[in-house]
């Protein structure tokens, strides 16, 4: 049996996606900057999905700025609001995306202040201490805080965080990769003035996402050449990736409550096996509390030693089981994850990461557990 539960990292494509590119790939292929007809239909197409993603998420047309992906549009945010904001101070967590924590390290080398709100030993950030942050500092400020994080799961109250920002003059921006297409959002409600998100997350195309930059914000040009996107990133638009990314955030907002409902019933299913099996697992954050992490997700230290660890990482790969260590943009790193060295994870456990979507099934969970299990029993025996 083949089992992918690695959705975190990304997901299967739909059917329905697959079929919108191919349709527009054939028949839509001019450049969406000619004046002719060819290129006003591929624009018109660009548009038309600019002002749909923007609905379904509050926003307006002109605020959604097509990127590669999330990556891009972090480091376009950060990067442009230092260069066109004056930000002279960061507030982040040291359990962020990778594409924020480099981009701050190399920023604090050209003089950015970056400072970092603390943890629980959960993960959760302390509102308190941020707060603290935003009271004591006077200059101008980017707090920049992930949405879900895509190891652990929890999830950051947006609501708070914005409000926090907004009573201390801060612009706010929050990478919003693993939210996006999994969560609700109105952005008219939420003072959120940055927002990053990657379509392969929601059962899209890779190498395509957004960003949310609220109008009136004053950021300029982040990648020079032509005046596409608003003359904020140049470049030829990926007309078709643009369509399938489209289709896939209309289905995943479409069909919300009925595939979260599903895939929190597999999370639910998943946990009570864990703990059936191994009664002294750990879950890293809160990823078992169903509260204040998210559905899709959970991070389970297990009692095997670090040989132990290898082997099941072999075992699991060798019966058609896909999961994770960590991030899947550290995989290969010996270093392990930047985020569970944060949190107190208990020592001589293998920690591995099981991301669900609404394309699994309860037997492979099932499958997943027996295989678990049958590698425990050997290791005791």
């Amino acid at each position: 049996m083949q089992v992918y539960l690695d959705n975190a990292a990304t997901t299967p494509m739909r059917s329905e996606v697959i079929a919108a590119m191919s349709e527009s790939m054939k028949g839509c292929f001019g450049n969406p900057s000619s004046p002719h007809g060819y290129g006003r239909e591929a624009k018109a197409f660009i548009e038309s999905a600019r002002k749909s993603i923007a609905q379904l998420l509050g926003a307006e047309a002109k605020e959604i700025i097509f990127t590669s992906g999330g990556t891009e549009s972090d480091n376009m945010i950060l990067r442009s609001a230092v260069k066109d904001l004056n930000i002279s101070t960061i507030i982040s967590s040291k359990i962020e995306h990778h594409a924020i924590l480099h981009t701050l390290d190399a920023l604090e080398e050209e003089g950015i202040q970056v400072k970092y709100v603390e943890l629980s030993a959960s993960g959760h950030l302390d509102l308190d201490h941020l707060e603290q942050l935003l009271e004591e500092d006077n200059t101008p400020t980017l707090v920049s805080l992930m949405h879900v994080n895509n190891e652990i799961g929890t999830i950051l109250n947006l609501e708070k965080v914005a409000q926090l920002c907004q009573n201390n003059g801060a612009y706010f921006h929050t990478d919003a990769v693993q939210g996006v297409g999994h969560f609700k959002f109105d952005l008219s409600e939420i003072p959120i003035h940055f927002m990053s998100s990657a379509a392969h997350k929601y059962h899209g195309p890779k190498g395509i996402g957004f960003s949310f930059i609220r109008k009136n914000t004053g950021l300029h040009s982040f990648i020079y050449g032509g005046a596409q996107e608003r003359g904020l990133r140049a470049g030829t638009e990926a007309v078709h990736s643009i369509i399938g990314m489209h289709k896939a955030l209309e289905i995943a907002y479409g069909k919300l409550e009925e595939e979260q409902t599903y895939i929190e019933s597999l999370k639910k299913h998943f946990i009570k096996g864990i703990k059936r099996i191994f009664p002294e697992a750990h879950f890293n954050g809160c990823c078992d509390n169903l509260d204040q992490s998210t559905y899709t997700l959970v991070n389970v230290a297990l009692p095997f030693n670090s040989e132990q660890s290898m082997l099941l990482d072999f075992q699991l790969d060798l019966k058609g089981i896909a999961c994770s260590k960590g991030s899947a943009c550290q995989s290969g790193s010996t270093k392990g994850s930047h985020v569970l060295n944060q949190l107190q994870t208990p020592k001589g456990t293998a920690s591995l990461r099981f991301s669900f979507s609404s394309f699994n099934t309860e037997e492979e969970i099932d499958y997943v557990l027996q295989t678990l299990e049958a590698f425990a029993l050997e290791k005791t025996a």
